[in-house]
């Protein structure tokens, strides 16, 4: 695809979270297209507009550099600037590099957790009541992350259940299951 409709497919795939400029994107292509992982597939004229559209597509070199980073399990794949990329390719990922990840990445959540909340006890009498929310926030968006983590790690390790029966919970409660299998993870 070119430049702008693999921008918009990653902002959407990514999340409002994190959002890929133009500055990030274009540099990063011309620096796959000298290491040969993309190539130019073919250019075409926009039908409103004079300039070239440059479409790229990935090259075999560039399908297993993508899958050896896949397969790499280690601090980067759990580490903030890199969790949500790894994540947003799981579907690609085998279930045991997939559990490595989300259990590094919930180990990571933990210890900062546990060090902010002492620090958070030794500075409470210290900050005003909007520093206090503010801390008090933060420190809830990381448990959140943590039980999600934990369910999703959960999930992968039960076995699959039938599609004939769905899952159960409490009484009006929603219940998400996830894929245990990668094929399953797949984008349509």
């Amino acid at each position: 695809m070119h430049g702008y409709e693999l921008r918009k497919r990653l902002n959407l795939m990514l999340g409002w979270g994190r959002v890929l400029s133009y500055g990030s994107l274009y540099p990063t292509l011309k620096k796959m297209l000298r290491g040969r992982l993309i190539e130019e597939a073919s250019s075409t004229t926009a039908p409103l507009s004079r300039r070239q559209r440059i479409v790229y597509q990935l090259t075999g070199a560039g399908r297993s550099e993508f899958e050896r980073l896949m397969a790499e399990v280690g601090p980067t794949a759990w580490e903030d600037d890199n969790f949500d990329i790894r994540f947003a390719f799981f579907g690609r990922t085998d279930m045991e590099i997939r559990l490595r990840v989300l259990e590094g990445r919930r180990s990571r959540l933990q210890e900062r957790l546990d060090r902010v909340q002492r620090e958070l006890a030794m500075t409470q009498k210290e900050v005003d009541s909007y520093a206090r929310e503010l801390q008090r926030h933060g420190v809830e968006s990381v448990e959140r992350e943590v039980r999600w983590l934990s369910e999703l790690i959960d999930a992968e390790r039960k076995p699959q259940r039938p599609e004939a029966s769905p899952p159960s919970g409490r009484a009006g409660e929603e219940v998400t299951t996830y894929p245990r299998d990668s094929a399953q993870w797949k984008e349509p």
